[in-house]
């Protein structure tokens, strides 16, 4: 079965389940023995600015607490997010808490016990359309506001945290996830770290800007079109689109039920493998995502080592060569290079099947705010609201033949899988464009920035292969570009064996921006 078959709708009602079963404290899982000595502590802003792995082993083995880390996180937080704008909310008490309760129970655990929490003490935030237990779940949204506050964590909120890592906020995004800038009219747009006048991409935008800004190191934002991708790829860290039911969104607020999907972004491959592997498996008892697959853990953080040895690796032409800037050639260039990858090959049906994502996501999206529509349209932002109203306008005959295109479309690349385990693209058209711009320039066409950030991004999303985003630096005068390492449904293992060994190589990387 393609990773499009087989997909149930989902509602609101449906994804908000949670099961209080889940997952065991961190008291629990790390256990009791008796008092150690701690080695000499080092400083956690410093550690701060490197990657989740690096911080988790620090509290491990005492150099730092996790207290530590996350003061250091809500300050970086307090004294940057200002110009940034990437923070809706902090929840400065709950992370607090939490992280002394970590550190009184690590005092006296053992080795064997804190190595199974592989994100200990790790600071972490997410989009604010996840469910934050005590927060109105937002979805960028004005509408929302008068929601009634979540009283659970979203579950993949609720895994991380089981894994060790503490929550420190929700985060920006465009409007019910409708964009690609997160120029979001209700709180002002997210800045992109590298470049303040810049966007951030969207939808996950604050996203993608936290971890490129030093805030925190690990964060969760959805992908229904490209907004896990395009923010990773305008704000030069690596971010995971796993394949379309592979992580449950039970917990989050939907977008397009057929096409969303949930996963992290972080600084590097293995703090991408890291949350990856604590956000796997089936749900269990009780409300959960219908579209959810429900598969056992596979995990994929012991295979990094392998690299890219012995995968058949292609490059996208044809269309992914055709609606591109020389900055975004340049980028999949050296990456091909790296890689010793060669072989060209085009996808067949690429336009037909952006097409019927666009319009599966103007119908879909605009069934689920209908009512809203109708009753309450000035509080929707201007752009999304014209969306929708379009989406509720379209014929039935049209989102039907759109669904068999996307079913015919995935059939054919899948066909293309059966010569090669990855595929090469990039991940926007451009670098970062201008905040407020509206259109850039494409081969000499002018082009609307909003639609068309997604350019790349869409063809992959609508047939629900998984896609590791990395950050190129170097083909633009001062800004990254992502390359999109795209494999055969449910092969997450090799998206990340390939980014790993490009990180290994240092051919791709995800700094922490200057902030100047």
């Amino acid at each position: 079965m393609s990773a499009t078959q087989g997909r149930p709708k989902l509602t609101r009602a449906s994804m908000a389940g949670q099961r209080g079963d889940e997952v065991a404290s961190v008291e629990t899982a790390i256990g009791v023995v008796p008092d150690r000595p701690r080695p000499p502590t080092l400083n956690a802003d410093a550690l701060l600015a490197q990657d989740a792995a690096a911080m988790a082993e620090a509290v491990r083995s005492g150099v730092t607490t996790a207290t530590a880390l996350v003061q250091a996180s809500l300050d970086r937080i307090a004294a940057t997010d200002k110009r940034i704008n990437a923070f809706t909310d902090v929840v400065r008490e709950r992370a607090l808490r939490r992280a002394a309760q970590a550190d009184a129970s690590l005092a006296s655990a053992t080795g064997d016990r804190t190595r199974a929490l592989p994100l200990l003490g790790v600071p972490f935030a997410v989009k604010n359309l996840f469910d934050v237990a005590g927060l109105a779940t937002l979805a960028g949204s004005k509408i929302e506001r008068g929601a009634a506050p979540a009283v659970r964590d979203g579950l993949l909120v609720r895994r991380l945290e089981a894994a060790g890592a503490i929550l420190v906020g929700a985060l920006n995004m465009d409007e019910y996830a409708y964009g690609f800038t997160t120029e979001n009219s209700h709180v002002g747009p997210t800045r992109n770290p590298h470049d303040l006048k810049r966007i951030a991409g969207g939808s996950s935008g604050g996203s993608g800007a936290a971890v490129a800004a030093g805030q925190v190191p690990l964060t969760l934002g959805s992908d229904t079109n490209g907004s896990i991708r395009v923010p990773s790829s305008l704000c030069g860290v690596f971010g995971l689109k796993p394949t379309f039911g592979r992580l449950p969104r039970t917990g989050s607020y939907p977008f397009v039920s057929s096409l969303d999907h949930l996963g992290p972004f972080a600084r590097s491959a293995r703090d991408l493998a890291l949350c990856y592997d604590a956000m796997q498996g089936p749900e269990g008892e009780g409300p959960h995502d219908p579209g959810c697959a429900q598969r056992a853990v596979e995990a994929v953080t012991p295979l990094l080592a392998q690299g890219a040895d012995g995968l058949r690796i292609g490059v996208l032409t044809g269309y992914f060569r055709e609606h591109v800037q020389p900055e975004a050639i340049l980028a999949v260039d050296r990456v091909a290079e790296a890689l010793g990858a060669t072989r060209g090959v085009e996808l067949p049906m690429v336009e037909a099947g952006r097409a019927a994502a666009f319009l599966i996501t103007n119908s879909e999206g605009a069934a689920l705010h209908l009512h809203d529509l109708r009753l309450r349209p000035h509080d929707f932002e201007p752009l999304s609201r014209d969306r929708f109203l379009a989406g509720a306008l379209l014929p039935a005959a049209w989102v039907t033949r759109a669904q068999r295109v996307r079913r015919a479309y995935a059939e054919a690349v899948a066909r293309v899988f059966e010569r090669f385990d990855i595929l090469l693209a990039a991940a926007t058209p451009c670098a970062a464009t201008p905040i407020g711009a509206e259109t850039f320039e494409l081969n000499g066409k002018t082009l609307p920035v909003r639609p068309n950030m997604g350019l790349l991004t869409q063809p992959i999303s609508c047939i629900g292969l998984p896609v590791c985003a990395v950050p190129v630096w170097g083909a633009h005068a001062h800004l990254p570009i992502g390359v999109q390492v795209i494999g055969a449904p449910w092969r997450e293992d090799h998206v990340l064996r390939v980014a790993a060994s490009l990180e290994k190589a240092g051919v791709v990387h995800a700094p922490v921006a200057a902030l100047r």
